[in-house]
């Protein structure tokens, strides 16, 4: 199992180019599943998330060709409506084939999904809004078996704002039979990438980047190109390595105006930022000044950079807050921290943060996708080495993090 090695102390300096968003190419490519067109996607991450999703979407015999960051996709000839245990049990948005193939083939055999271990995160909103357009479900055995003859337009409100809950649901409607109105509907930029490619598909969408989506049904779609968003997620993550380092460094192929939740926040913690429309400098000297924040849906601050600002936080000058609104169990990083001698007390949903002068290197391991990235600052701006263990997790959402990071002057390698 591969581990990462970090000797701290050393400020970052350079370019740092941003890859295609993880959290919008997964949808993007399940949208290959409605049409028997050519999807031609550009800025696609090399990531094992997408990994595992292509090879998911090419056992129902959807053509996947793949050259760098360039996929493209065919769904003349799908053989298979399921999405097997063995596919799914790693990656949360597998769920995502269940709206293009019950909507397109009127069937769909879905396990139940996996993924990171930070929260329960029910598909029940899923379920309830596919049964609203029509579809008869049943679980067993641990697979979502729908079915339906011809989905039908209706109004849907779910119970929470959901990203891929909107996301399924929206790739469903596209080709119901009438209109359907959706809800308390998700408004991330991810969602709203998805969204922009299903129109060039021919999809009839209303009400896009807002939380009520109108959506006309069409009787197919057609194939289509489009360019993947850049990640927000991963350019605020290097802008946190960057604060708590100290260092001076760009980060291009970015998406500024859908960052200013962290943007505010790096503000305040002392990083000084120049924007551009694609690339932002960040530069940062002295010790952090601490946050205080409430993580909540877009455009609040994002629950995937909780753990990143709480690394920086572990070494600021004074104490500082953080409360979690959206996963229960998103803190399981803290005791990892506190192993490289920060100060993080939690009680609920809350953690208490007082900042320390030095954090020393130690064995950690990383127990999901953000908090491995979040070890991973800590490890650079720690006194000494740290060793950080299961990092499959960061493998999943982040392309060769180590590769960018030893190119702006980070100590860090992959060990075997």
């Amino acid at each position: 199992m591969d581990k990462l090695l970090i000797k701290g102390g050393n400020r970052l300096q350079g370019d740092v180019t941003i890859s295609g968003a993880k959290n919008a190419a997964l949808p993007i490519l399940c949208a290959g599943l409605l049409t028997s067109g050519d999807v031609q996607l550009s800025n696609v991450p090399h990531l094992q998330d997408v990994r595992t999703m292509l090879r998911l979407l090419a056992q129902t015999g959807l053509k996947v060709e793949q050259n760098g960051d360039k996929v493209t996709l065919n769904g003349a000839n799908i053989t298979s409506l399921e999405a097997p245990y063995e596919l799914v049990k790693t990656m949360r948005a597998s769920i995502l084939v269940l709206g293009p193939l019950l909507a397109r083939f009127g069937e769909a055999k879905v396990s139940l999904p996996g993924g990171c271990a930070i929260g329960s995160r029910p598909v029940d909103q899923h379920i309830k809004g596919l049964q609203a357009l029509g579809a008869d479900i049943t679980i067993e055995a641990g697979y979502i078996h729908a079915k339906c003859k011809k989905l039908k337009g209706t109004r849907i409100v779910t119970d929470m704002i959901t990203v891929t809950g909107t996301e399924n649901l929206m790739m469903a409607a596209v080709l119901a039979e009438g209109e359907t109105v959706l809800e308390n509907a998700a408004r991330e930029p991810e969602v709203t990438d998805l969204a922009h490619l299903l129109v060039a598909m021919g999809a009839k969408i209303d009400g896009i980047g807002t939380d009520r989506l109108v959506i006309q049904g069409v009787e197919q779609l057609h194939g289509a190109s489009h360019a993947v968003i850049s990640d927000r997620i991963e350019a605020a993550t290097f802008l946190c390595a960057v604060a708590a380092t100290g260092g001076d460094i760009t980060i291009r192929n970015t998406r500024t105006d859908i960052m200013d939740a962290a943007l505010d926040k790096l503000r305040e913690i002392g990083v000084r930022l120049t924007v551009g429309d694609d690339w932002i400098r960040a530069q940062m000297d002295g010790r952090p000044q601490p946050v205080t924040f409430r993580t909540t849906e877009y455009p609040g601050f994002p629950t995937d950079m909780q753990a990143q600002f709480m690394a920086v936080n572990t070494i600021a000058n004074g104490a500082s807050r953080v409360t979690e609104t959206i996963f229960e169990n998103r803190f399981m990083h803290v005791q990892e921290m506190n192993r490289l001698g920060a100060a993080i007390e939690t009680d609920g949903n809350t953690a208490f943060i007082k900042g320390v002068e030095q954090l020393v290197g130690a064995p950690v391991m990383a127990t999901d996708l953000r908090a491995s990235a979040s070890l991973v600052i800590a490890g650079l701006a720690a006194r000494g080495e740290t060793l950080v263990d299961r990092i499959y997790h960061l493998d999943r959402g982040y392309d060769r993090m180590e590769v960018k990071l030893q190119a702006i002057g980070a100590n860090i390698s992959r060990i075997k």
